[in-house]
């Protein structure tokens, strides 16, 4: 995000942030000089506070008049595109950095097939994440295909590849854990929709065979719909192999630490902490769902697996990590890989060539034909 913004402010764009009021907010705006719109939006579904949501993002849509918006995720993207179309914001990009509706039955997913066409209905462009997702959304009809756009090869601010890149790390020695053990890592929010508990099942399955191993999970316990039942969230932190960090700003000394990442997700737009990984010259183990899969070219720089397979996730970690010679190259090739297709300055400048080319277009007519 940081990368994106500065990039359209270097271009010459005058860059609003909305978003709910918090800490993350206020450090990012002031860190890349951009100025922050504090509009509070919640993340299920609650018909009061959304309305007021929405009547706040159109009136400050009619103060500031922009050229442009770009909204995203389910509910800020659906709002704020609403509120872009009933002021008539000549260019409207909706950004799909994902589907949670793929995690979702019966009534509850059908509002949020709702609520996604809906919002591609009031765009003029769909940005999606990653070709895979570019394919869903085709496929769930949520826009009409000549709609939907996939910038590069994906990724909607790609990686910093000198923050994240090998090199030593004092993690394992904070956490006491031996330099020759073999460390399994997860990097991101302990929910089921990440594939959580079939990680925990599967570390259980990795110690009998890996007597030695530990499980690194650099996250946090996010109270969201899909949150971690309180039996399953006492047994990780009771357990003596697995190492709960909570939120962490700086992840990288903690790639460095692993043998191998793993990320046995549901449901992603573009995975970032697979690039993250692979850029630090980690093999990766994640799933065949969508987004993910586009993250890791299998068996090259890592393996994928079917979702819901604690025994699947089990064999794959433990190919790369009983293979030294395996890992490694799968690791160098990784970090070529990134380098070549997603290197943050070049994903970034898609989007600030493509906007540029949005506002060079005529409002509205160009746009609904591109």
């Amino acid at each position: 995000m940081s990368a994106r913004l500065r990039t359209l402010r270097e271009a010459g764009f005058r860059v609003l942030l909305v978003s709910s009021p918090g800490d993350l907010l206020w450090s990012t705006s002031a860190r890349e000089h951009v100025e922050p719109i504090a509009i509070p939006m919640r993340r299920a579904i609650s018909p009061f506070a959304d309305m007021v949501a929405l009547l706040r993002l159109w009136r400050l849509l009619g103060d500031r008049k922009p050229d442009l918006v770009e909204f995203s995720t389910p509910k800020a993207g659906l709002l704020g595109m609403l509120a872009a179309k009933l002021h008539g914001v000549p260019r409207r990009v909706y950004m799909l950095r994902g589907l949670k509706l793929e995690t979702c039955t019966g009534l509850k997913r059908h509002i949020l097939v709702w609520a996604e066409r809906l919002a591609a209905a009031c765009a003029h462009v769909v940005l999606c994440n990653s070709e895979s997702l570019r394919a869903e959304a085709a496929a769930l009809r949520l826009a009409p295909v000549n709609k939907l756009h996939l910038l590069g090869e994906g990724s909607s601010h790609g990686v910093d590849s000198e923050r994240f890149s090998p090199g030593l790390s004092q993690v394992r020695a904070q956490m006491r854990i031996a330099q020759e053990a073999s460390v399994v890592g997860f990097v991101g929010r302990l929910t089921r929709d990440k594939g959580l508990p079939e990680l925990v099942t599967a570390f259980d399955l990795i110690l009998r065979a890996e007597p030695s191993a530990h499980l690194l999970l650099v996250g946090w316990f996010d109270a969201s719909e899909d949150t971690l039942g309180s039996n399953l969230r006492a047994r990780i932190q009771s357990h003596p192999r697995m190492h709960c960090t909570g939120m962490v700003r700086d992840t990288a000394p903690y790639y460095r630490a692993m043998d191998v990442l793993v990320l046995p997700t549901w449901r992603e737009g573009f995975p970032n902490v697979v690039l993250e990984a692979a850029a630090t010259g980690i093999p990766v183990v994640t799933t065949v769902c969508t987004g993910a899969r586009d993250s890791v070219v299998p068996e090259v720089t890592g393996l994928l697996i079917q979702p819901g397979h604690s025994e699947a996730i089990c064999e794959a970690v433990l190919k790369i990590v009983r293979n030294p010679q395996r890992s490694r190259c799968m690791g160098q090739a990784a970090r070529a890989w990134v380098l070549e297709h997603y290197p943050e300055k070049l994903v970034v400048n898609f989007a600030a060539d493509y906007y540029r080319e949005l506002l060079e277009m005529p409002p509205l007519v160009e746009l609904q034909r591109a």
